[in-house]
């Protein structure tokens, strides 16, 4: 073979073999595309909470003991309320929760006096699976980190891949991202926002 052809045979090995390395970094452990660090907007203490399934609640009504009860939030996202039977509350914010009690109460008592309490936010949470001490779900009811979550499912294992932890996070239309976190390079300062700020149904995975 002339030698000019061997050179062009190895310089296109050569960029074929390129593009895979490309392609293999930035492709996620299961196949999603690895995302940039997502902005970090507002304090999720900001963000109106919305009531979701096996939240527990306080439905208060004054001066009305025998109205006010504390329930869960059902499956089926319904709590029940003496006289009403069956409300919906998964999905609504606690005022919009109030309104519809006051409403639906308005027909059986003068002018009711509703409070909607959060006793237990069980519906926030985030999980970490794989090289951690204890597989976890742990609930968000403040603004957690992944370093917080890993310290909290008992830090890695000694087989725990650090420079390789992916955070799983399911969007509004039902697909994927996937962020990636680098322990040893973070806390070098040579990756900076990349601890992210975790949403509730975040995943956490620690490979070996």
């Amino acid at each position: 073979m002339p030698c000019r052809s061997v050179l062009s045979v190895r310089a296109t090995a050569l960029a074929v073999l390129s593009l895979l390395v490309v392609s293999f970094a930035t492709l996620g452990c299961i196949g999603r595309p690895l995302q940039a660090p997502p902005p970090e907007g507002d304090s999720m203490e900001r963000e109106p909470y919305v009531i979701g399934v096996t939240d527990v609640l306080k439905v208060d009504v004054w001066r009305q003991p025998e109205l006010s009860v504390e329930v869960p939030v059902r499956a089926d996202g319904m709590i029940s309320v003496p006289l009403l039977d069956d409300v919906q509350a998964a999905g609504l914010r606690p005022q919009e929760l109030k309104e519809v009690v006051t409403r639906e109460l308005s027909e059986f008592v003068t002018a009711p006096d509703v409070t909607i309490i959060i006793l237990a936010m069980n519906s926030r949470f985030v999980s970490i699976i794989g090289e951690v001490a204890r597989d976890s779900r742990i609930p968000l009811t403040q603004d957690l980190r992944v370093l917080e979550v890993i310290t909290q499912a008992g830090g890695f294992t000694t087989f725990a891949d650090k420079n390789d932890v992916r955070i799983v996070r399911r969007t509004a239309d039902g697909s994927e991202l996937e962020y990636r976190f680098d322990y040893n390079a973070y806390i070098r300062g040579r990756a900076p926002g990349t601890n992210i700020r975790l949403h509730p149904g975040d995943t956490i995975i620690v490979p070996d």
